[in-house]
């Protein structure tokens, strides 16, 4: 039995065999099932389901199911959320909510890496740092409100000490996890080529904790947004926080939702820059992507 190869198509190589009757038979190339499927933009599937919740939206609305007085039509709060743009009231309260986050993210950051490094590169630091972490991470921030009422007082101290503790925790969890869990055998690796301490923290340590890092990072932000809300509704003159307060006390459930998809907007921002960063950081490291 002999094989020739007769490309009919520049693109598609076609296989004949000829068995020993001499008769041809045409094989045809075995083509993968992913790639046998139709492609369709990705951008399109991931705008597919929101769009389809918002047309489901606007027809509730539209025959009355869904009254204005409980939730707003999409077309509604459209409008209202252009006239907070138009009188410069939401850019404003977006500055303040956004200078709020930053500063308690900065200072969570700082400590949670801190405190996450001391407990994982040291043995002693394990033991006087872990234990009053994990004791201090299961009393829920919010609860923790009136106390920082009481020794910060009511201007901004108390909303950036809040979104600070809530930062603190997921970042402190995910550093110590990604400090301990880099393998024996790469520190051992490291040891073996003459590597420092120090060299083994810079070069080891902390390129192998980096994953789990950025993956706190994540989290932390999400809670920072979480903690914000809370934040801005106690005693608060200004920021979303405060526009969903008044508008709470006036029924406008137009304006609560435009806060609330600003809070959204600005949350997956923060998770799409923290996502670019962790592909720029991250290229060493290949990782299955989905098919």
């Amino acid at each position: 039995m002999s094989i020739s190869h007769a490309p009919p198509h520049p693109h598609e190589p076609d296989i004949s065999v000829k068995s020993e009757s001499g008769a041809s038979l045409d094989l045809e190339p075995i083509v993968p099932i992913s790639s046998r499927r139709t492609r369709v933009p990705r951008w399109l599937r991931r705008t597919t389901g929101p769009l389809l919740l918002l047309a489901l939206w606007q027809l509730l609305s539209a025959t009355g199911v869904l009254a204005a007085d409980v939730l707003a039509s999409p077309g509604r709060i459209a409008q209202v959320g252009s006239d907070l743009i138009s009188d410069g009231s939401l850019a404003s309260a977006m500055t303040t909510s956004l200078q709020r986050v930053a500063a308690g993210l900065l200072l969570g950051t700082l400590v949670g890496t801190g405190l996450a490094l001391v407990s994982g590169l040291f043995r002693i630091g394990e033991d006087l740092v872990d234990a009053p972490v994990q004791m201090l991470r299961t009393v829920p921030f919010v609860g923790l409100i009136p106390l920082f009422i009481i020794w910060f007082g009511i201007g901004e101290a108390p909303k950036v000490a809040i979104i600070t503790l809530g930062v603190t925790f997921p970042l402190y969890l995910n550093v110590y996890a990604g400090i301990r869990g880099v393998d024996a055998q790469l520190i051992e690796a490291g040891e073996s080529l003459g590597l420092s301490r120090w060299g083994l923290v810079r070069h080891v340590v902390l390129p192998g904790a980096l994953p789990g890092a950025l993956t706190g990072l994540r989290y932390s932000l999400g809670i920072a947004w979480l903690a914000l809300v809370f934040a801005e509704q106690v005693n608060a003159d200004s920021g979303i926080g405060f526009l969903m307060v008044q508008a709470r006390d006036f029924l406008r459930t137009d304006v609560i939702v435009v806060c609330l998809i600003v809070y959204a907007f600005l949350g997956l921002l923060a998770d799409f820059i923290v996502r670019s960063l962790e592909r720029l950081l991250l290229q060493w490291r290949p990782t299955f992507t989905g098919r």
